[in-house]
């Protein structure tokens, strides 16, 4: 399993798979897992590691080259930036819950408070200009698996 120590790691290890799941299991790899260096049996937070799994999730969550969006089975999904123009050219398969960009604040009370930002308002213009020159077939191939049914 690809060891991912800090936050530049966890970058490359998102750009490398393109999706990523954050800690859920599911049909991409898992960013929580990598990060640990090992399959993780229950909740992360119970694990050892579960204090570098937060902190390198949340330094991701807040890079501009990361997508994060519930893609994947509804679950938090990381989506390099490389790979937003396939998105946005497959957008409307997609439901708007999958393309909403999901933010967690945290209140000055300390509660977590879920915003989401509603797909197209999220994509900068470039990303909308390279979407039009991108393959069906080869965005497809990417994305196919986890289109709304």
């Amino acid at each position: 399993m690809q060891k991912v120590a800090t936050p530049r790691d966890a970058l490359a290890f998102v750009r490398e798979h393109g999706v990523v799941l954050a800690s859920a299991k599911g049909s991409a790899p898992r960013l929580a897992e990598a990060i640990a260096g090992e399959a993780i049996r229950g909740s992360w937070w119970a694990h050892p590691r579960s204090h570098l799994i937060y902190s390198i999730l949340a330094a991701v969550n807040e890079s501009d080259q990361v997508l994060v969006c519930r893609l994947v089975d509804r679950k938090i999904t990381l989506v390099h930036r490389d790979l937003w123009p396939p998105v946005v050219h497959l957008a409307a398969r997609f439901s708007p819950e999958q393309l909403a960009r999901v933010a967690e604040q945290h209140t000055r009370r300390g509660h977590h408070v879920t915003r989401t930002v509603p797909f197209p308002d999220w994509v900068p213009p470039d990303v909308r200009d390279a979407a039009r020159n991108v393959d069906e077939a080869a965005a497809l191939a990417i994305f196919g698996a986890w289109i709304a049914r």
